[in-house]
């Protein structure tokens, strides 16, 4: 007798956590620069405008399983299960 075949996919368990750590440092640097840009110049509209898409974004990189809670609630809010 043979024993039964395994599955052995590839593992991607900390392929989230691995992109969160290499790519965290990366955004907080370029957020910085161009926010101390914007206040530089003065655009004062455009630096507002800028840090509430960073925090929308920083939402999506620092807490871990954001995207698939928020999809579950919008598909529980539209019936579908």
């Amino acid at each position: 007798m043979t024993p039964a075949p395994t599955s052995t996919g590839i593992d991607t368990g900390g392929l989230a956590d691995f992109l969160r750590a290499f790519f965290a440092p990366l955004f907080l640097v370029v957020v910085s620069v161009v926010a101390l840009f914007f206040l530089f110049t003065r655009e004062i509209t455009r630096f507002v405008q800028f840090l509430i898409l960073a925090v929308a974004i920083g939402v999506i990189f620092y807490v871990p399983n954001i995207i698939e809670v928020t999809a579950k609630a919008i598909a529980g809010a539209l019936g579908i299960k």
